[in-house]
């Protein structure tokens, strides 16, 4: 029996060990859109390549991401500065990872999975979506949702996602997963929503012409505003003069 308890407490706390800052760091809400970096990649210094001068504490950042023991003690305030370039470093990393056959199939599992959600436009009938970067660029913008079958881009619907940079996906993955995977490129969406009135369609000047006889209509009024202001003032002044007349005959 004791050597059973000591087998277990030795699994459990194994399992405590594997549970790295990486692990830790995807389990957070709002990182459901990153994968998990193979460490052989991160352990490549040639994948890294020009990371350092965008990290000010690369080096810390780089031992936390890896679960490196670091015997320097730090202030709490250079502790959380270490904590924050370790998630940008992980999202910049990550940006390069993706683009990698093993990141490809990685992500291509959560996009099966609707992990990333699916495009709001009601049109495209619930058609999985990507994350994508507009620049890439860090600190510049947010992360956006590709649609690949009305192409366009759309905000996540989460605030938490918001939050994450577009930089830690780029501007090329998108269009490189649908390279890689073209069977799962739907046809661009030709079907668009056409407005009604009384089940009449609306003509495409019909916009053109109601604005032209809005502001036809509002020139108008301007106009008899200012013919009545001016009646106004002629009949005030008729009026002074018609009494300064009876004054000066008294």
């Amino acid at each position: 029996m004791e050597e059973q308890n000591s087998d277990e407490g030795t699994s459990e706390f194994g399992s405590e060990e594997e549970f790295g800052w990486i692990s830790y760091f995807l389990t957070l809400k709002g990182n459901e859109f990153f994968c998990q970096i193979d460490e052989d990649y991160i352990h490549d210094n040639f994948n890294l390549t020009g990371l350092a001068s965008q990290v000010p504490y690369y080096d810390f950042a780089l031992d936390l991401i890896t679960d490196i023991d670091n015997e320097e003690e730090f202030s709490d305030e250079h502790q959380e500065m270490i904590e924050s370039d370790a998630e940008v470093l992980y999202g910049l990393i990550h940006a390069r990872f993706i683009l990698t056959n093993r990141g490809l199939h990685l992500m291509l599992e959560k996009y099966r999975h609707h992990e990333f959600g699916s495009c709001p436009r009601y049109l495209c009938q619930g058609q999985p979506v990507l994350p994508c970067g507009i620049t890439d660029q860090k600190g510049k913008e947010s992360v956006k949702l590709y649609c690949p079958k009305c192409e366009e881009l759309y905000r996540p619907r989460s605030a938490r996602h918001e939050n994450i940079d577009g930089a830690y996906f780029g501007t090329t993955f998108a269009h490189l997963f649908f390279m890689v995977f073209p069977e799962l490129k739907p046809d661009k969406s030709k079907e668009t929503y056409t407005p009604r009135i009384f089940g009449f369609k609306l003509h495409h000047t019909s916009h053109h012409r109601t604005l032209k006889a809005a502001r036809a209509q509002m020139a108008r009024q301007q106009h008899e505003q200012q013919l009545q202001q001016q009646q106004r003032v002629v009949a005030a002044q008729q009026s002074r003069y018609h009494q300064s007349s009876q004054r000066g005959r008294k």
